[in-house]
Parts: structure tokens; C-alpha cells; sequence
């Protein structure tokens, strides 16, 4: 098992990173490694190479500590879920091999068939099965291929084909869409089903199945047939590959990154450096395992010998799900933490004594926070703050983020409301198995950056001159940043176009443009993409600009326009509920509740509302300093959000925004047809 490396007794924070001598070059910064930990590659004693490492680590530590729990259905009619019940590292390690086995001998007898590599798909929101799944293809040298719960039917199958997928383990309700598919994907051949099929169902899909030559097996009978034909586990090597990890694409068909067992093995090692890890260390797993984020937090809580309990797979019990295993780790993103963040705000600042309380409590703790670094206070904390602990479990020691900018403001209140560790990161992505850089633990001045390189990478920012970021910027040098170390991709499957554009010169070009601080933090400041111009020649960032607006307590999502023709921005807003609420309840002089969705749906055609909500973007724009010409000038309120459902979204959360502008054209056309603005201020 793996153990963490703390940080030392005394951290010097105006030395997080450091560059690296000889390697400034024309056009770029010189190399910047950790400050505080030495730089981590495979030579490092104790550095695990392949992932069947980092699991037989933690089996042989404490077979019987638990790993994998869930909450199992006790009743249907109505719908109740039972406390959480756990398998063991022994129990797992069982079924994995089970599993595995059944695999080998199936692709060995050429039931299943294999293109360039043995690849096996997970279609399944997160449940103990798909990391069951998971752990027997890293055991038994096959490449896992995740197919997100809410792809559009044509990515999915494209991603089928691709990758060329025989067998997909996957839930009941996907194993219709997938048979009605069969014709554009003529390469599976199996579909394995995680829970066991009602008589009458598995009767009919089977017959289904035989018509278009695909088998419809459960899970119980793969691990029957694995016991059969049992074997050992197969050697695995640091380069081998272990998963295509397909990227959702705003725009273009999705890409499937090549992530070896080094690249996933050496990220988790990583962020062990720095950790605090209580006894029985707990995990929450809600985010979908099929993207890169959850997958190596997974990895990692596995690494340390922690546990994994799986949410019920219902959003509305995730708070039920979450008091009940009283996690320590709450893994999140930012459209998660700001709704925390926003519910907080909206209930504690209230009028009256209980609101006066809870504007004092976090004024004293942050001006603490920045001073000291210091997040706990014994009497808040236990007055005001506990409460929203609670709504957590009580028992969480660590949130990350990533995925996603977010605010220095809401970072650092989730700081002090729920008194524990926050970390802004792991900043990363797909490419580099989610992981390159984060903050330290107990930085006073943290908030809004992500902190130096993780141990295991180098990073550096390039020259972007077309949107006038260089190296030598005053008084912090800008640019894109590019990263490299053990967790980097080698590629993209069966794309040399979009590897080429991504990997140069063994850099992997992120597209995110930073500026790194005197104390050797990088901050996230824009996008090398998405810029556009307006009329009277400034260059924009939207993306930027929505990351700025999405702190505003009102926005539970945004969509920011921008015409070339035209001199200034549109956005549709989609408010939040909980905010909007007692806004309209104050304008129209009644209650209206924000479950109320066609009262709400109402009061947001009201002129009062739209100026109010204009007016609260106004202010948060002018809190975070955007200039003139980055204003919101006018808006369209809709209580109608942006979704993965109506092609608005990615599958991770990502706005498509040539989707999101056709759904609003009408109501963004219009907005321009007014005309110019009255009062509109200066560009600079």
C-alpha cells in the first residue's frame, strides 16, 4: 500500500515552484517543477508502475478492510434504499479474477473478437460493478473503454466501432439501444447486463439478441464462467495500455486519449504528495467514473487503501446518500460547489439576527483565512458552521475541484463553512489522466489560482502573441500552459491529426493560458480558443467571461454572445431557483416558492425581474474587475437549463455553444435588434 508523503513542518509559501536552470528559452518560460517535493518519475523508490500494483499493494496490506459499498434496494413501491453494505479487498479481488479470466478465455476462443487490442466497454453510471469491471481488465490485459451514460446515440456508436467493442457490460435499460443499433455496429458481439434480468425480458432480449448475432449474458454467469476457466493474472507493464478515454468534443466527434498503465498509476502516486488521510479513508462516488476526474481520484483512494461507497445513481438522494456514509473525501466540480455555496448564501444571509450572525461568522473567518491561513474557529464553527458540515456528512476532511474554473470567493467560503481542506485541482484533464497542478494545503492567498506542479509534471507557458500573452509580461510572466511528466497521454486512437496539434516536442498544449505568480502558483486567466471580436475591434474571451459571471449567486447556468457585428455581449441566464425566488417574491409583493417552476417560469419575462438580475451581473462584473467591453449588457432569462439531453451540453458539462445559441437565436436576435445601449460604459 501506498503511503502519503506530507508536507514538511514548516512550508515556505513564497517558494512553490521553481524553475528549472537552463531551460528559459525565446518564446516561453523556463521549466517550473514542486517546490516542496522532489520530481517523480519511474525511477522513484516506491513509484508503482502498473495499476494491478497499486491494487494487490492494498489487498496484501488489509484483505479484509472494506473497498466497494452500496446502498441496495429494500423496497420498490415506494422506492427505499438500504443502509450501505461493503465487499472486502479479499471479496474483490475474487470476482475481479472471476471476471478476468472469463475474459481471457473468451477472446482466446474467439467468441469475442479483437481488432488491434482486447477492449471491453462499460456503459453504467457509477456502481461497485463497473469498478469491478475495471480491476479485472487492468488484472488481465485488456483496454477498457467507458462510454458515458448520457452520450448521444451517434457518439456512442461511433465510439463502438472505433474502439472496436465485442462485449460491453452495461444496465438493463441501455441493452435496448444497443440492440437497436446492431445493424451500425456489427462488431459486438456480446452484452453483459449488471443486474440479474427479469424471466420475461431476458427471454425476449436474447431472442432479439440471436437475431442480429449478439449474446445477452448477466454478470453472474460471466463470474461462473470465469470460476470455470479460472487462471492467474497476467504480468502488466508500465507502457501497456490500459483504457481509451474518450474526450467529449464541443464541436467534432469525440477522441479517444491512449492512457497506459504508467500515465494512470503514476497520476494517483502523485496525488498522494501532500495528503492528510484519516483512518478508514471514505470516498463518495458520484461523479461519472467514465470520465477521467473520478477515475483517478478511484484510483487513488484504492492506492491508499480507502474505500468507495457509490451513490444510489438518483441526484435528488445524493444529499441522503452523502449523511449517510459520512464520507472524508467529497470529490467535486464547480457547478456542484457553486450550488453549495449558493444554497449556503442564500439561507444564512437573511434579515434579522439569525442573517447579522451569519455575515459576522464569515467575515471573522475569512479575515482569519487571509491572514493565517487558519479555517477553523471554535465558536462559529460551532454556532454557524457545523450546520453546513452536517449537509456533508460531518465527517469530510478534503474537497477537491476540478473539471472547470471556479472562484477564489467560493473557494475560499467552502474554506471556512465547512473547516477543512479545499483544494482547487487537481487542475488537469484527459490528456494528463486529470492531474498537473494544484494548491497547497494552508495557503493563506491560494484562492483563484491552482497552485504549483504536481510532483510528477513540469510545466511551462508559451508565447500566445495573437491574443498578446507572452513570457516576458509584467509583473507575471503569461501563456499557454504546457505540461509533461509520466501521466501524459502518448495520443490519440487512430488520430494523428489532433495528436500532432496536441503533443509537440514532448508537450502536452493544454489551450488553457495562465500566468504563473512570484510565488511560483499558476492561475488559470483564459482560453486559447473561443475568442471572438467585436464590431469596435476588441478581442473577448467568452469562456472567461462566463467563469467570471457563473460566481454570481443568481446564475445557476450561462450562456455569453458575442456578434462581430455588433459592439457588445448578450447572455441567457438560467437562474437559480432558490436565489430567484425571494428576488421576484420582493418585486411582485408575494410568496413564490422556488419549487414553483410555472411562477417562476413567469416572473422571468418581467422587465423588473431581467433589470434586477442585469443588475446583480453588473456588480459581480465589477467585483472581478471585467472591463467595459466584457459587461453583459443585455439579457434573456429563461428557467428552460441548458442540458446534455438537448445537445446544449456535453456529456461533461461542457456548453456547446453553436447548440446553446440555436436554442435561444430568436431571443438573442431580437436582444440585437434594440439596438445600441444608453449609458454603455467605456471599453477601458
Amino acid at each position: 500500500m501506498i503511503t502519503v508523503t506530507t508536507y514538511p513542518d514548516k512550508v515556505d509559501y513564497t517558494i512553490q515552484s521553481v524553475p528549472v536552470p537552463g531551460t528559459k528559452r525565446p518564446g516561453q518560460t523556463a521549466h517550473y517543477r514542486n517546490a516542496v517535493f522532489d520530481f517523480v518519475d519511474a525511477n522513484t523508490p516506491g513509484f508503482p508502475k502498473t495499476l494491478p500494483e497499486i491494487f494487490e499493494s492494498a489487498c496484501h496490506q488489509n484483505p479484509d478492510a472494506r473497498l466497494l459499498g452500496h446502498r441496495p434496494i429494500i423496497s420498490t413501491q415506494p422506492l427505499k434504499f438500504g443502509p450501505y453494505i461493503w465487499q472486502t479487498y479479499k471479496q474483490v479481488d475474487a470476482r475481479r479474477r472471476k471476471i478476468g479470466s472469463a475474459l481471457h478465455e473468451l477472446f482466446k476462443s474467439g467468441v469475442l473478437k479483437a481488432d488491434e487490442m482486447e477492449t471491453v466497454g462499460i456503459w453504467s453510471q457509477n456502481r461497485p460493478e463497473w469498478q469491478l469491471v475495471e480491476l479485472s481488465l487492468h488484472a488481465y490485459g485488456k483496454v477498457g473503454v467507458s462510454l458515458y451514460d448520457t452520450l448521444g446515440i451517434d457518439s456512442v456508436d461511433f465510439i463502438i466501432n472505433h474502439s472496436s467493442l465485442s462485449i460491453i457490460f452495461t444496465t438493463p435499460d441501455h441493452i435496448p439501444t444497443l440492440l437497436k443499433l446492431s445493424q451500425k455496429i456489427p462488431v459486438l458481439k456480446m452484452i453483459v447486463s449488471f443486474d440479474p434480468l427479469e424471466n420475461q425480458a431476458r427471454h425476449a432480449l436474447s431472442s432479439w439478441g440471436e437475431t442480429v448475432g449478439v449474446q445477452i449474458k448477466e454478470l453472474s454467469e460471466i463470474e461462473t464462467f470465469g470460476e470455470a476457466h479460472l487462471i492467474d493474472t497476467l504480468p502488466a507493464s508500465v507502457d501497456q495500455i490500459a483504457s481509451l478515454c474518450y474526450t467529449s468534443g464541443t464541436t467534432n466527434r469525440p477522441k479517444g486519449a491512449i492512457l497506459t498503465h504508467g500515465n494512470l498509476a503514476s497520476s494517483a502516486y502523485s496525488n498522494t504528495f501532500g495528503g492528510v488521510i484519516p483512518p478508514g479513508l471514505c470516498l463518495l462516488s458520484y461523479l461519472p467514473l467514465a470520465h477521467i476526474y473520478e477515475r483517478v481520484v478511484e484510483i487513488t483512494v484504492i492506492a491508499l487503501g480507502g474505500c468507495i461507497g457509490f451513490f444510489t445513481g438518483d441526484p435528488l438522494r445524493l444529499l441522503e446518500d452523502t449523511q449517510l456514509l459520512k464520507p472524508h473525501y467529497f470529490p467535486g466540480v464547480p457547478r456542484v460547489l457553486n450550488r453549495i455555496y449558493q444554497s449556503a448564501m442564500a439561507s444564512g444571509n437573511v434579515p434579522g439576527l439569525k442573517g447579522a450572525l451569519f455575515r459576522m461568522a464569515v467575515q471573522a473567518k475569512l479575515d482569519q483565512l487571509h491572514k493565517t491561513g487558519i479555517n477553523t474557529h471554535p465558536l462559529w464553527d460551532f454556532l454557524v458552521f457545523s450546520k453546513i458540515r452536517a449537509v456533508l456528512g460531518g465527517n469530510v476532511t478534503l474537497v477537491s475541484t476540478g473539471s472547470a474554473p471556479i472562484s477564489a470567493e467560493v473557494i475560499d467560503f467552502l474554506k471556512i463553512a465547512l473547516y477543512c481542506e479545499v483544494i482547487e485541482g487537481t487542475y488537469g484533464m484527459t490528456e494528463n489522466c486529470g492531474t498537473c497542478a494544484h494548491t497547497f494545503k494552508d495557503d493563506p492567498t491560494c484562492g483563484g489560482t491552482i497552485g504549483p506542479p504536481q510532483p510528477v509534471n513540469e510545466l511551462k507557458l508559451v508565447d500566445v502573441p495573437e491574443m498578446k500573452y507572452t513570457s516576458e509580461d509584467k509583473p507575471n510572466p503569461r501563456g499557454e500552459i504546457c505540461v509533461r511528466g509520466m501521466n501524459c497521454f502518448v495520443g490519440y486512437y487512430k488520430d494523428e491529426r489532433n495528436t500532432q496539434d496536441t503533443l509537440k516536442d514532448g508537450w502536452l498544449h493544454t489551450g488553457d493560458v495562465a500566468e504563473v505568480d512570484s510565488y511560483g502558483r499558476f492561475k488559470i486567466i483564459d482560453r486559447v480558443k473561443n475568442i471572438m471580436k467585436l464590431a469596435q475591434g476588441e478581442y473577448v474571451a467568452l469562456e472567461k467571461v462566463e467563469n467570471t459571471y457563473t460566481a454570481c449567486p443568481i446564475v445557476q447556468q450561462i450562456y455569453v454572445h458575442g456578434d462581430s457585428l455588433q459592439s457588445y455581449l448578450l447572455a441567457v441566464v438560467v437562474p437559480d431557483p432558490v436565489v430567484l425566488a425571494p428576488l421576484a417574491s420582493a418585486i411582485f409583493g408575494k410568496k413564490i416558492a422556488a419549487d414553483d417552476t410555472r411562477a417562476l417560469s413567469e416572473v422571468v419575462k418581467d422587465p423588473r425581474v431581467i433589470q434586477e438580475v442585469l443588475g446583480l451581473l453588473d456588480k459581480d462584473a465589477q467585483k472581478n474587475r471585467l472591463v467595459g467591453f466584457e459587461f453583459v449588457k443585455r439579457i434573456h432569462l429563461s428557467m428552460d437549463p441548458f442540458t446534455v439531453e438537448d445537445n446544449t451540453l456535453t456529456p461533461t458539462f461542457k456548453l456547446r455553444r453553436r447548440d446553446a445559441y440555436a436554442k435561444h437565436k430568436a431571443e438573442l436576435d431580437a436582444l440585437y435588434a434594440l439596438g445600441e445601449v444608453n449609458g454603455q460604459p467605456s471599453k477601458l
